[in-house]
C-alpha cells in the first residue's frame, strides 16, 4: 500500500468547523439517553426497553458510518457532513409530534442516530489538513466534540421539566440551524494530492489485520464514553433514586471529564507512542469497571465514573493519534470502519447494563462484565505490542510506505 499524504500547515476555519459538526451531533445522538427517564416514565418501558431506546442511535450511527466515511472520502468532507446536517431536521420534528409509544421511540432512534456517523466526516475533514506529527493533538481537538454530551445532559433535563421531552427535540432545531450555517461557511476540504481511489481501492483497507485491532481497542475506549454518556441518566435514577436534573448534572460532569482529555490523550500518544497510553488507560478502565460493580454509596460511584471516562477519553484520542498514521488516502473509509464497531461497543454497553438490571436486579454483574472485557483487550494489545514491531510506538515517525512493516498490504 502506498501512504501518500499532502503536508499541508492546516486550515483553522475547517478544524472549527469540524468541531461544531462533531459537537452538534454528539449533543443529537444521545439526546434519547439524556431524557430517558422522562421518556421511560411516559411509555411505561421495562429496564431492558430503557436501555434499547437509548442505544439505537448508537446502534445506527455505528453502521453509518462506514457508508459515510466512504462518501467523505468519495465526495468531500464538506459536502457529505452538510447533507447529514440538514437530514437530522428530519427526526427532530418527527419527535417534536409523534407519540409516546415502542415503535414510535425506536423510529426516531434509529433516525436521530445518523448524528453518530459525524465521527467518519468531521475528524477526516480536520485530519486531513494536517502534518503527521500534529494528528494527535489535532484530531483530539476535532474528537473534542463529543463534549456535546455535556451541554445535552445538562440541558435537555432541565428543559424537559417545563417543556416535555417532546419539545426538547423541537428546541434542538435551532443550534442545529445555526451550526448548518456555520458548517457551510467554514467548511473546506483539503485540496487533494492524488486523485480519489477507486472503490475497490479503499475498501481493500479491510483486508489486512490492523484495521481490526483499531476497531476491537476502539470498540473499548468510545464504545465504553459513549454507551455511558448515555446510559448512566438511568443508571443513576434506578440504582441511586437521584432526580433527572441531578443524574443529568453528575452524568455530565464525568463526560465532560473524558471529553476534555480526549486531547489530552492524543497529545500523550505524539509525545509517548498510542500504545503507551492504551495501556495505561485500559488497565485504569478495567479497574475503574470493576470498582464500580461493588455499587458503592453514590458520591464514591460519581468520582469512580468521572475516573473512568476520563480514562476512557484519554484512549479515545490515543486510538486516533494512530489512525490517521496508519491510514491517509483511506482515513474516511478507516474511520467509519472503526467508529462503527467502536460505535457498536456504546449499543453493547447500555443493552448489557439494562437487561442484566432486568434479570437480576442489579447493575452489578454489568459491571463485571465490562471489567473482564477492559482486561481482555488490554491482555491482547500487550501480545500485539510484542509480536509485532509497528505496533511499540506511534506512527509518527514513519516513512511514507512503513505500514509494510507489520505485514500488511492493504
Amino acid at each position: 500500500m502506498t501512504h501518500t499524504r499532502t503536508h499541508h500547515s492546516g486550515h483553522r476555519p475547517t478544524l472549527i468547523a469540524a468541531f461544531l459538526h462533531f459537537d452538534l451531533s454528539f449533543m443529537l445522538w444521545v439526546l434519547l439517553g439524556a431524557l430517558g427517564i422522562f421518556i421511560a416514565e411516559a411509555a411505561g418501558l421495562t429496564p431492558a426497553e430503557k436501555g434499547l431506546v437509548v442505544a439505537i442511535p448508537l446502534l445506527s450511527g455505528s453502521l453509518l458510518r462506514i457508508p459515510i466515511g466512504l462518501m467523505s472520502d468519495r465526495f468531500g468532507g464538506a459536502r457529505v457532513g452538510a447533507g447529514m446536517l440538514a437530514f437530522l431536521f428530519v427526526p427532530l420534528i418527527v419527535g417534536w409530534q409523534a407519540g409516546d409509544s415502542l415503535p414510535v421511540l425506536l423510529g426516531i432512534g434509529l433516525m436521530l442516530g445518523t448524528a453518530g456517523a459525524s465521527f467518519a466526516v468531521a475528524l477526516p475533514l480536520a485530519s486531513r489538513w494536517y502534518p503527521p506529527e500534529r494528528q494527535g493533538l489535532v484530531m483530539g481537538i476535532a474528537a473534542a466534540g463529543n463534549s456535546g454530551t455535556v451541554v445535552t445532559n445538562l440541558l435537555a433535563p432541565h428543559l424537559a421539566t417545563t417543556l416535555g421531552w417532546h419539545g426538547v427535540l423541537g428546541v434542538a432545531m435551532a443550534p442545529l440551524a445555526l451550526v448548518l450555517v456555520a458548517f457551510v461557511l467554514m467548511a473546506r476540504d483539503a485540496p487533494r494530492s492524488t486523485a480519489p481511489l477507486p472503490l475497490a481501492g479503499y475498501l481493500r483497507v479491510l483486508d489486512g489485520p490492523d484495521i481490526w485491532w483499531f476497531c476491537v481497542l476502539y470498540s473499548v475506549t468510545f464504545g465504553g464514553y459513549v454507551g455511558l454518556s448515555s446510559f448512566l441518566p438511568i443508571l443513576f435514577r434506578d440504582q441511586y433514586q437521584f432526580t433527572p436534573v441531578d443524574a443529568g448534572y453528575a452524568t455530565a460532569i464525568a463526560a465532560f471529564a473524558g471529553s476534555a482529555l480526549r486531547p489530552v490523550g492524543g497529545w500523550l500518544a505524539d509525545r509517548f507512542g498510542g500504545t503507551r497510553v492504551l495501556t495505561v488507560t485500559l488497565l485504569s478502565v478495567a479497574t475503574v469497571y470493576a470498582l464500580a460493580a461493588r455499587l458503592p454509596a453514590p458520591p464514591q460511584m460519581i468520582v469512580l465514573l468521572i475516573a473512568g471516562m476520563s480514562c476512557l477519553g484519554m484512549g479515545n484520542g490515543a486510538v486516533f493519534q494512530l489512525v490517521p498514521q496508519r491510514f491517509s488516502r483511506e482515513i474516511g473509509v478507516a474511520t467509519g470502519v472503526i467508529g462503527a464497531v467502536g460505535g457498536l461497543g456504546g449499543f453493547c454497553l447500555p443493552m448489557l447494563l439494562g437487561t442484566t438490571m432486568q434479570a437480576t436486579g442489579s447493575f452489578r454483574a454489568g459491571f463485571v462484565v465490562l471489567a473482564l472485557a477492559a482486561a481482555t483487550v488490554l491482555v491482547l494489545l500487550q501480545a500485539l505490542v510484542g509480536r509485532r514491531e509497528g505496533w511499540r510506538g506511534s506512527w509518527r515517525t514513519m516513512a511514507p510506505g512503513a505500514g509494510e512493516i507489520l505485514g500488511t498490504h492493504s
